[in-house]
């Protein structure tokens, strides 16, 4: 189970640990003017929106990964408080501790990583119709207006950025198998002037092969009321979220035998979801470490990269961040779960929260290196 520390020990990595002192600024800092008002609109309006043997091994993995609305209540009932005040003691929530996060970032770059379904959008039953709200959208704007801020989702990249429409940003999508640098400039905060430009497709020779597994996937599951089978360009998602409980199994064996006849793709499991990739050594740890080279933070100690997910698949990126020894991993869920991160946030609205701070506070800090560049400049010289 991962540590609260902020920034984790180092591991096999040359980049020293990220130190953590007090911090950088009070905070809260003064709620006045425009802009504040603007971010409690934000938070109302997101509030509203947000607010309201192999086989049996599998099925009770998809059970336990995936608790519906009903067997949360009842584990509530059953007793399990004290289980989540614990599992919130490893893994407290980031809004509690900003100011120990924003203290480790001190003489640091920030790169913000996010992902996007149950993360940036509420998970819906509904894949297709996971939407963006605007008040989430101009707050992932603002955050890319002080951050390099990259997208990385199971999603296929172009359609993750019809939900975000986000030019300005970094994509990976398809678990990181497709990379895109932004389309227009934003705060130009890369080292490397490759970052912009980059694009990068690991798994391509095997999009054929993804082809035809999408298709034969969407034969065998055409009588399974409920499933739906999604093509993501570099990997194949089967949703299972509409599926009677009893049909699991069925569904499982389903999936499996279609991937037995082709040994370079595997099956993973999301958020009630069945994942066909290709078996090549790539995840979104690796799009994360990729993203960083691309920006020229690749062995830097000068950078604080800040990962926000909620799926299994983003626990690659988690680990990747304590292999460097540095770095902050943020897991969105309400119910406890093994993880490597080191914080929480329950839901996007929360997530929302927390990316709308981390802007006012960089707001702050700007404002006040500039009052005391002035002073200096205006201090009498002796």
């Amino acid at each position: 189970m991962a540590q609260t520390s902020v920034v984790v020990p180092e591991v096999g990595m040359a980049a020293a640990a990220c130190p953590c002192p007090g911090p950088l600024f009070p905070y809260p800092p003064p709620r006045a003017g425009a802009g504040m008002a603007v971010r409690r609109k934000c938070l109302r309006a997101a509030q509203a929106e947000l607010g309201a043997g192999l086989l049996n091994g599998l099925v009770e993995s998809m059970r336990a990964s995936s608790p519906t609305h009903a067997r949360a209540a009842a584990a509530l009932a059953a007793g399990v408080d004290e289980e989540h005040a614990a599992w919130m003691a490893r893994h407290p929530s980031a809004l509690g501790k900003f100011e120990e996060i924003v203290a480790a970032s001190k003489g640091k770059q920030i790169v913000m990583f996010l992902d996007y379904d149950g993360t940036l959008s509420p998970i819906v039953n509904d894949p297709d119709a996971a939407f963006m709200s605007d008040t989430m959208r101009m707050a992932v704007r603002s955050v890319a207006k002080q951050f390099p801020t990259a997208i990385v989702s199971g999603r296929c990249r172009d359609k993750v950025f019809e939900f975000v429409k986000l030019a300005e940003l970094y994509y990976a999508g398809s678990h990181g198998m497709d990379i895109k640098g932004p389309a227009k400039s934003s705060a130009g905060h890369a080292k490397s002037n490759k970052a912009k430009g980059v694009l990068f497709q690991p798994a391509s020779e095997f999009l054929p092969m993804i082809e035809q597994v999408h298709q034969r996937l969407i034969d065998e599951t055409r009588d399974v009321p409920g499933a739906k089978v999604e093509n993501n360009k570099f990997c194949v998602s089967v949703h299972f979220r509409n599926v009677d409980e009893k049909g699991w199994a069925a569904l499982a064996e389903t999936v499996k035998s279609v991937v037995r006849e082709y040994p370079k793709l595997r099956v993973t499991q999301g958020r009630m979801v069945f994942e066909v990739r290709p078996t090549i050594k790539w995840d979104k740890g690796k799009a994360l470490e990729f993203l960083l080279e691309s920006l020229g933070y690749a062995d830097c100690a000068d950078v604080l990269p800040v990962y926000i997910g909620d799926d299994r698949t983003d626990e690659d990126a988690f680990k990747a961040l304590r292999r460097r020894g540095q770095g902050i991993g943020i897991l969105v869920s309400k119910h406890p779960k093994e993880t490597s991160a080191s914080f929480s946030l329950q839901e996007p609205a929360e997530v929302m929260e927390f990316l709308l701070r981390l802007v006012e506070w960089k707001q702050l800090a700007k404002a006040r290196l500039r009052l005391r560049r002035r002073a200096d400049a205006a201090a009498p010289t002796a």
